[in-house]
């Protein structure tokens, strides 16, 4: 009786391993964030939700003159009322913060005691692959945290917001730019810092960027101070809050969308190669 011949395995190209793994590696990932969800719903919440019920909605409600609400002053001349002005910005906090602290304070830890980044490397990735792939889960929790903050900016303010999204493309372009951007700034940040200084972060960097990111306010209403409005050009959370705003609220003023996106894509380059370059240092030292 014949027997037939016995199947060889068929090859798989190097795409499909990569692939495989880089899938693998955000799978698992994302179960570890299944667990966690609470914590980050509350890490994404926490800020916004501060500055949202304090400005927007104390503020408007005590008496007093103009002077003793900051808000008056802040929307004055731009037709809008700060609760508009504030919502684009707050989007850019929480993506901003949501990507921070999904890269850079995971890899303070996984360098530090634990080293299980030692693990992750031997997969069957390039090193710079499994940096990127970092950054693309930050990113997807930087969407997740958008999306979670618009409800609280738009419903939370004693006063109507006004949003107008006049091209939907544009919006979502914005969106996940801005989240790789701030996934690419916290590898650069979690392999430049050492794990005994990674809370020095918020501090040094992210509060300082924050506050000088256009959040609270447009990029043109820097015009009586020229010094800084060219040197917050070097803070790329001030060309999130400025797409967010040119996409959500355009009757505001905001930088021409097509220099937004094309210095999302010059920061996002930028700041990748450092990340990357880092963290092959890093895993090698």
């Amino acid at each position: 009786m014949a027997t037939s011949a016995p199947t060889l395995p068929v090859p798989t190209s190097t795409a499909a391993q990569y692939t495989r793994a880089f899938g693998g590696l955000l799978l698992r990932d994302l179960h570890v964030l299944r667990r966690e969800m609470i914590p980050f719903v509350i890490r994404v919440c926490m800020n916004p939700l501060l500055f949202l019920f304090v400005f927007t909605y104390v503020l408007p409600h005590m008496s007093g003159s103009a002077t003793m609400n900051p808000t008056a002053h802040m929307a004055e001349g731009t037709g809008a009322n700060f609760s508009t002005v504030l919502l684009p910005g707050l989007m850019a906090v929480g993506i901003m913060f949501s990507g921070i602290a999904a890269v850079a304070l995971p890899l303070a830890v996984d360098f530090g005691s634990t080293r299980e980044i030692d693990d992750r490397v031997m997969c069957p990735l390039p090193h710079a692959f499994v940096a990127i792939e970092k950054v693309v889960f930050s990113a997807m929790q930087s969407v997740v945290a958008a999306c979670i903050v618009f409800p609280l900016a738009y419903y939370i303010p004693s006063q109507p917001v006004s949003v107008h999204v006049t091209s939907w493309l544009y919006l979502i372009a914005i969106v996940v730019l801005a989240s790789l951007t701030a996934g690419a700034l916290g590898l650069a940040i979690g392999t430049a810092v050492k794990p005994q200084q990674i809370g020095l972060i918020f501090s040094v960097i992210v509060i300082p960027i924050t506050f000088l990111g256009c959040v609270y306010y447009p990029w043109a209403a820097l015009v009586h101070l020229r010094w800084l409005q060219i040197l917050v050009l070097i803070n790329p959370i001030v060309y999130m809050t400025e797409g967010l705003r040119a996409s959500l609220t355009p009757a505001l003023p905001h930088m021409n969308p097509a220099a937004i996106l094309a210095m999302l894509l010059v920061f996002l380059a930028g700041l990748t190669a450092v990340g990357v370059r880092g963290f092959r240092r890093r895993i090698l030292s």
